[in-house]
């Protein structure tokens, strides 16, 4: 079973790295946090930058907006989602397989913020087995 969590950068960027290419205003953060640890204890990093490292999974076909990205040791295993706002950065869907590396504000999909349910629902069309959904978002 796969858990879904969901990385939306807020304030910060994104940076994707994706055969070198830089998408975003890039990390800041030297150490990565395991996406184990954020699948695992996610209330722990909710409302925390966090940069997260691994391999794209999945990338959203419709707009570029989000991405999935599971740990690079475990490329089927749980994923994080970084998440933009429609148009501030548009994940290539040719990042799928690739190395990433990004930063952002770890957080929690609210139920009122239908944007955020509408790309957690597409996100929701790869892992069949969802479960509590997390962002890491950016602006």
């Amino acid at each position: 079973m796969k858990a879904v969590l969901s990385a939306v950068v807020i304030a910060l960027g994104v940076m994707v790295l994706v055969e070198e290419t830089k998408l975003g205003a890039g990390v800041s953060l030297k150490d990565a946090t395991p996406i184990k640890a954020l699948i695992d204890k996610p209330a722990d990093y909710a409302g925390k930058t966090v940069r997260i490292d691994g391999v794209a999974t999945a990338v959203c076909e419709e707009m570029g907006c989000w991405m999935a990205i599971a740990a690079a040791d475990d490329p089927k295993g749980p994923t994080v989602r970084l998440k933009v706002e429609d148009g501030v950065i548009k994940f290539p869907v040719s990042a799928k397989g690739k190395p990433v590396s990004a930063e952002g504000v770890f957080e929690e999909i609210k139920a009122q913020d239908e944007h955020s349910n509408e790309a957690a629902g597409e996100h929701a069309k790869h892992d069949a087995h969802a479960s509590k959904k997390y962002q890491i978002a950016a602006t």
